[in-house]
């Protein structure tokens, strides 16, 4: 399987150079075999990234931008994509290769395993190796006569048990009493404990909401300015197709 990056060499948006680079980068850390391919100067590799980018995956204006990564034919995502299988250790599964061994997602990959079919070493063992022990009652280690002391012995710990017995119940309901106190209080402390999670709560909130439109004024703000970039790469390509198009024509009149 051969990874390919479609990356634009001759980019001068800075967001668009940095993302190419982290990309690259960070395969080239995992020691990762990938392809990069120019779609600045190559037509047909751009008219190929944007005809196999998938159409719920292309922005607003149909022009996916570079870095968009693919395994073999196979779409993978973009740098987006890319960047939260990062963040979640997934980049193998991500680029659907299988993890090295060793590795964080490899050990993720086996716990997720573990957890999803059970683990019944434990019971297979037990009863595979039962316990041949049994108990033999002390009457029968020691015969009958060992089980008449038992049984005096009992009946003398029954005439002292009576009073302890009652002294328990005594202790019990002082016992009682002191936990019902006890769980009132910590019902009042509690309360106050839930009135000030919720309290943080909407502070929370509040601060993440904020962030989450600054964020989104960030992205439309990175999009105008790839896109841009865009419209000015496929202007370039096209004033040079231009200039070679002139250059033809006066060879041919020379030459005349």
């Amino acid at each position: 399987m051969v990874i390919k990056v479609f990356l634009a060499s001759s980019s001068g948006s800075t967001a668009i150079k940095k993302k190419q680079q982290d990309v690259v980068g960070f395969l080239e850390a995992l020691k990762v075999d990938y392809t990069q391919l120019d779609i600045a100067c190559n037509e047909e590799n751009r008219m190929w990234m944007r005809q196999n980018v998938p159409e719920e995956k292309k922005p607003a204006n149909g022009i996916p931008l570079p870095p968009q990564i693919f395994n073999e034919n196979g779409y993978c995502g973009d740098y987006e994509t890319f960047f939260d299988a990062k963040e979640d250790n997934m980049v193998y599964a991500f680029l659907g290769l299988p993890p090295p061994p060793g590795s964080k997602e490899a050990e993720q990959a086996d716990e997720a395993h573990v957890v999803e079919n059970g683990t019944h070493a434990e019971e297979t063992n037990a009863e595979e190796n039962p316990d041949d022990s049994i108990e033999v009652p002390v009457e029968e280690r020691n015969g009958d006569a060992h089980g008449e002391e038992v049984l005096a012995a009992d009946e003398e710990e029954e005439g002292e048990g009576g009073e302890e017995e009652e002294e328990e119940v005594a202790e019990g309901e002082t016992a009682d009493d002191e936990a019902t106190e006890g769980e009132t209080a910590g019902d009042e402390a509690l309360a106050e404990e839930d009135q000030a999670v919720e309290e943080t709560d909407e502070v929370t909130e509040d601060t993440q909401a904020q962030a989450e439109e600054e964020e989104e004024q960030e992205e439309e703000d990175l999009q105008s300015e790839e896109e841009e970039e865009l419209r000015q790469l496929e202007e370039q390509d096209e004033q040079g197709s231009e200039e070679e198009e002139e250059a033809e024509v006066q060879e041919e009149e020379e030459t005349e």
